[in-house]
């Protein structure tokens, strides 16, 4: 089994495929300005098995298409849509983050958390901003530093995992660059990465290895995301995802 099929496995019964939580989500809609008065178009892109859609819907007067790469994500967050009551209000597409079908100024909201790093912050925000409407809002989860300077091995490792892991002004700045109004930015707190990721993660640990008969590539995979947590767990003081909200400003 292939490394991408290997991930697809691991993750796609957790309920969340990266840092985050329902309070951070309702935390950046209401930073947003956003309520259910409004009737929105929202897209959430690449939206793993679909928890941030889910209580977009829950929390909102919106059609939301959930968008990503992977049919079998799609899939669970369609059977989860179905058991909630929000079909009617979800719809999935499979598509990539860097080849989107709608049309220009065509959406309320974009919505992404912990997904734009697979295009990069920069080049995401740059992209995405045509498909909002005048005044349309921008939500995203994004690799941050948390202060200025920082143990070396945690250093080392993001920069290999994510060279564009920057400050939160670093951010602030391209989103302001590329014609976005910033309206509010929070780091994630711890419980978005343990509780809500790492835990239920680490939890399906020893069912994936039996699973794949404790391949070496099933063993490698494990061993790297067990490396993620230990350094997270050692370091957490120092790096998160934040949480920026921006409108797009005229052009």
């Amino acid at each position: 089994m292939d490394q991408l099929k290997l991930l697809v496995d691991l993750h796609i019964k957790g309920q969340r495929q990266g840092p985050g939580g329902r309070d951070a989500t309702r935390r950046a809609i209401d930073l947003a300005g956003l309520n259910k008065k409004q009737p929105l178009k929202i897209a959430d892109i690449g939206c793993g098995t679909g928890a941030a859609s889910l209580i977009l819907a829950q929390n909102l007067n919106a059609e939301i298409c959930a968008v990503d790469f992977l049919q079998d994500f799609l899939d669970e967050l369609d059977t989860q849509a179905v058991k909630l009551g929000l079909a009617d209000r979800i719809k999935t597409l499979l598509a990539s983050m860097e080849a989107l079908p709608f049309q220009d100024a065509s959406l309320d909201v974009i919505w992404s958390e912990g997904a734009i790093y697979n295009i990069g912050f920069e080049n995401g925000v740059r992209y995405w901003r045509k498909f909002l409407k005048p005044g349309g809002i921008l939500a995203v989860s994004e690799l941050t530093w948390l202060t200025r300077n920082r143990p070396d091995a945690l250093t080392r490792h993001w920069c290999r995992e994510y060279p564009e892991v920057g400050l939160p002004s670093q951010k602030i700045g391209q989103l302001e660059t590329h014609g976005y109004e910033v309206l509010g930015y929070f780091p994630l707190s711890p419980d978005c990465w343990r509780d809500n990721y790492y835990g239920p993660m680490q939890g399906r640990f020893a069912n994936f290895l039996d699973k794949h008969g404790h391949s070496s590539e099933a063993m490698a995979l494990v061993s790297a995301e067990q490396t993620e947590i230990d350094l997270y767990e050692k370091y957490s003081s120092f790096v998160s995802y934040g949480f920026y909200v921006a409108r797009k400003l005229p052009d």
